[in-house]
């Protein structure tokens, strides 16, 4: 596996974002705490917590081990253990609730994320800022990490997969509900639009593991928030052993 390589794109300012102000507050951390902190951020965790979004983003050097996940859709390809999770929660979608999901979209490489902006581009003849509503400039999309999967659900009308209509619809509930048991987490949720950069998407599922999946669950927690908390109290804990030491 290629190395894992992030670059923070804030350059400060009054008028930063929620999202921009978290960025830069995990890019303070590194500066602040030396050493040990760089082989304890959640945020570069390439296995589950890696943190990829409009501010925080990933190299095109970036290529994980990905395999085909054994499940029905189009594009299935996930990390192994990732690959593994999705094909338990779909099976236990039929199971429970009598659903058939369907992998929309999983892994996604640099170039073919680069290929879609710039399409997307053209369509919008150059509006850099509808571009943007739509489609994640390449390096800053989740698809990348292979971590992520656009789920659907079958014979549900192609206007309502990957629309926030899949929220209601009777898929969408289950992986809402769900989706925690298998190391899951709904992205982007109603509400946390200036913490993660990106709108409403209740069909695009990110692994995180099973516990940090049932603490963000129970909390109601975006990512970016989780991964501050835990990077503060990483160098909190790493600055009283400095002081407890005389260093």
């Amino acid at each position: 596996m290629s190395t894992v390589l992030l670059y923070n794109d804030v350059y400060g300012g009054e008028h930063m974002s929620v999202l921009e102000r978290v960025a830069s507050l995990i890019v303070t951390g590194s500066m602040l705490v030396s050493g040990a902190l760089d082989t304890a951020c959640p945020q570069n965790d390439p296995e589950g917590l890696l943190l990829v979004n409009r501010s925080w983003r990933i190299s095109s050097e970036y290529v994980p081990e990905v395999r085909q996940a054994n499940v029905p859709g189009q594009v299935r390809r996930l990390m192994p253990h990732v690959a593994d999770a999705l094909e338990a929660m779909y099976a236990a979608a039929k199971a429970e609730a009598g659903v058939t999901l369907v992998s929309v979209s999983g892994y996604r490489a640099y170039d073919k994320q680069e290929r879609i902006y710039k399409s997307k581009l053209k369509r919008v003849r150059g509006d850099v800022e509808a571009a943007n509503a739509y489609v994640a400039l390449p390096g800053t999309s989740e698809h990348q990490t292979g971590l992520t999967m656009d789920v659907g659900q079958k014979n549900l009308s192609s206007d309502k997969n990957l629309s926030g209509s899949f929220g209601d619809s009777k898929g969408g509930i289950w992986l809402r509900d769900n989706c925690w048991r298998f190391g899951f987490i709904i992205r982007y949720q109603e509400g946390w639009e200036d913490i993660t950069g990106y709108a409403y998407e209740p069909w695009h599922v990110r692994y995180v593991g099973m516990e940090v999946a049932q603490r963000l669950h129970e909390n109601n927690m975006p990512l970016e928030e989780f991964l501050m908390i835990e990077r503060t109290a990483i160098m909190l804990s790493l600055i009283s052993q400095g002081q407890g030491s005389g260093e």
